[in-house]
């Protein structure tokens, strides 16, 4: 049974008569599927790390369109907020657009920098420019994980390991690299970052 079936299986067994009360709710199977096909870009068989945890169970659950992750103590103590006072609880991943696709939010950095398969660490000199939305070129690349594929999700450290954002790699490392600053386009020629559209120079 693969981690998102046994996830299913586990969340539907929760008793939801509270949760329903405020508009937070377990994911729905096509929601969940698309919600840990993103997270399989960056983290991979990872996921289950976030699952399947030993000090508490931790679950994700769905507030309007964002996706959260929370220890089920704080989803309990949640259910006693009124539905229009409660805003969020625990760490946000991200939201599903109105087409339905998911869309990773930077607040869940640190678990995908802990988890991540594949990591880039670059030089100072491109630290500023990525933050501010622009693609790093292989001259700001300091190191890289090895053999990582051609467009799959990688995690973007400063030299010091700290993580500052996250991408996909739109050319082989060992040749051109253009990281995505943000969560890609299903075309992979744009990305939408903080309402601002980068398009992919030719």
């Amino acid at each position: 049974m693969c981690i998102r079936d046994r996830y299913q299986r586990r969340v539907h067994g929760t008793n939801q008569s509270n949760i329903a009360k405020n508009l937070m709710r377990i994911l729905t199977d096509d929601e969940t599927k698309s919600f840990f096909e993103k997270l399989g870009q960056y983290i991979g068989p990872n996921i289950r790390y976030l699952i399947d945890r030993n000090d508490e169970t931790f679950v994700f659950r769905l507030i309007k369109d964002r996706v959260y992750y929370m220890s089920e103590t704080q989803m309990k103590l949640a259910t006693n907020i009124a539905k229009d006072k409660l805003i969020s609880v625990g760490t946000c991943f991200g939201k599903f657009t109105k087409t339905g696709k998911f869309r990773l939010n930077i607040f869940c950095l640190d678990y995908l920098s802990k988890f991540a398969l594949h990591k880039v660490w670059v030089k100072p000199a491109g630290e500023q420019s990525f933050v501010y939305g622009n693609h790093i070129v292989r001259a700001h690349v300091a190191r890289a994980t090895e053999n990582i594929p051609q467009y799959t999700g990688v995690i973007v450290h400063t030299l010091d390991d700290t993580p500052i954002g996250f991408g996909i790699v739109a050319r082989d490392l060992n040749n051109i690299c253009l990281l995505y600053t943000s969560d890609a386009a299903d075309d992979l020629l744009c990305v939408d970052l903080g309402g601002r559209r980068i398009i992919k120079k030719k």
